[in-house]
């Protein structure tokens, strides 16, 4: 996104735009639109929760393109009955809003999940929401995300899909690719939902979400970087786990990927969310332990990065042991992923 003042600007920044690879990819449409007034922007979602079976209301006080102040403020509830006011009610109340925004912005996850259950979807999400100064609300981005196997209930979506996309070739960026040498860990991928890409690069990722994914990828790029086996352990829920949820996909994901791969480094990009991070590096490191002593298990250096709480001091020498490197900051994680001879 970019903020233009004049046509000479706008134009300016359109063609950086156009130059912008986004997972390789360059940009074939532009959208330019008037610039909203935003005093406050939040985030907005619901997902299906695939363990569960139910879905979650995601909400932040921070919205925007910063992934780790949007999950620093990111709260949640479960519809686990039939829906009712109260839920969209009460992920506000959680979200600490106030006067007449509990009433605008409750209205508008009800219409939100209203969508998701009439036209069968997995995703929908606004984000930013912005809030004008004088308390009106606006979507200001937003996506959906359907579900493949509902769409022949939904003509009038397929239809508008294939209005706008001339030429459409059913496909998914993410889908998995089963490669059958490991049929019960394969099972174990599939039955948790998990998005793998296997690019032919030298350079794993492992992170737990789309839109982390995504960013991950475009930064490697950017850097001029190439992706090997990617995988995204959020894969068809992308809310946040309970902690032994999240671990156990790491751990699952650890193996796939490190069994998988040909690369010379792996890249772990994570939300912690309601994990500690110190929980996440000893799941790492017991998994990376328990494969050491298996000789025909492969061993390439890790960079970790947790967006979450800080990583005890005791954890991280512990981590350097095993060739895990915990960086913070995600254009340094890049960089020490480009050199891994470095590390």
């Amino acid at each position: 996104v970019k903020f233009a003042e004049n046509t000479i600007d706008a134009v300016a920044a359109a063609q950086a735009i156009a130059n912008l690879p986004i997972m390789g990819d360059y940009p074939d449409v532009i959208l330019a639109e008037a610039k909203y007034n935003a005093d406050q922007e939040f985030y907005l979602a619901v997902v299906l929760d695939t363990q569960a079976r139910r879905p979650v209301l995601l909400g932040s006080k921070k919205g925007g393109v910063d992934l780790d102040a949007v999950m620093e403020q990111m709260q949640f509830v479960v519809v686990d009955q039939a829906f009712s006011p109260f839920y969209a009610r009460r992920l506000v109340l959680k979200m600490g809003l106030q006067g007449r925004l509990i009433q605008s912005v409750s209205q508008i996850i009800e219409k939100m999940y209203r969508l998701f259950v009439d036209k069968d979807l997995d995703v929908v999400e606004i984000n930013p929401l912005g809030v004008s100064p004088d308390g009106s609300v606006m979507a200001l981005d937003g996506k959906i995300t359907v579900n493949d196997e509902a769409l022949s209930r939904h003509p009038d979506m397929v239809d508008l899909l294939h209005q706008h996309t001339p030429g459409l070739v059913k496909a998914n960026p993410l889908k998995l690719e089963m490669n059958g040498d490991r049929p019960q860990k394969g099972d174990k991928i599939r039955d948790l939902g998990f998005h793998l890409m296997d690019l032919e690069g030298t350079i794993g990722v492992l992170s737990n979400g789309t839109g982390l994914m995504m960013a991950t990828l475009d930064l490697i790029y950017s850097h001029r970087g190439n992706p090997g086996r990617c995988l995204d352990i959020a894969g068809d829920f992308q809310g946040g786990w309970l902690a032994d949820q999240l671990c156990e996909r790491i751990e699952v994901a650890l193996d796939w990927v490190l069994d998988g791969t040909n690369g010379e480094v792996l890249l772990m990009n994570l939300i912690g969310s309601l994990t500690p991070s110190d929980r996440i590096a000893e799941t790492i490191l017991k998994t990376l332990e328990r494969r050491s002593r298996s000789p025909v298990s492969r061993s390439i250096p890790v960079i970790l990065r947790v967006v979450g709480d800080p990583l005890s001091p005791e954890m991280e020498e512990r981590l350097a042991q095993f060739q895990i490197t915990w960086i913070q900051d995600l254009e340094a994680a890049i960089k020490a992923a480009l050199a891994p001879s470095k590390l």
